[in-house]
């Protein structure tokens, strides 16, 4: 396959309570912000958070699943989360590609992630091996 310079592709999800929570326990991450509603009141942010790498998350399901798709493993990935997101917020992940050496397969892509509201709450860079076609 080949990629071309500002070739993109997105995916979208809704972070619910049961995706925290289910997060939390998985990763270990348990810090109240993201998971009691009365200590998050109080935080800068005055409600519970979803976890940045929760949300991050949704970059990888996209480009395992979508785009280049099955077979894709990351090389790197650098984040810089933006803005919080919230229990309910719509999460939209975009990557576009920036390079690709096709001797090596290697695809460098901008990530973004922004919200319901057209904001940006997450964006970085990311380096992956293509799949092998086969």
């Amino acid at each position: 396959m080949s990629y071309e310079i500002g070739q993109s592709a997105s995916r979208t999800k809704t972070f619910t309570d049961e995706d925290v929570r289910i997060f939390a326990e998985l990763c270990g991450d348990t810090n109240p912000i993201h998971l009691d509603d009365e200590y998050a009141k109080q935080s800068v942010f005055g409600q519970r958070v979803v976890h940045g790498m929760l949300t991050a998350s949704l970059i990888s399901a996209l480009l395992a699943n979508d785009f280049p798709g099955p077979g894709s493993i990351y090389l790197s990935q650098n984040l810089k989360f933006t803005k919080p997101v919230f229990i309910g917020d719509t999460i939209t992940a975009t990557v576009t590609v920036t390079g690709f050496r096709p001797e090596k397969r290697i695809v460098s892509l901008e990530t973004i992630c922004t919200n319901q509201h057209g904001e940006k709450v997450i964006q970085g860079d990311a380096v992956i091996l293509a799949p092998s076609e086969s």
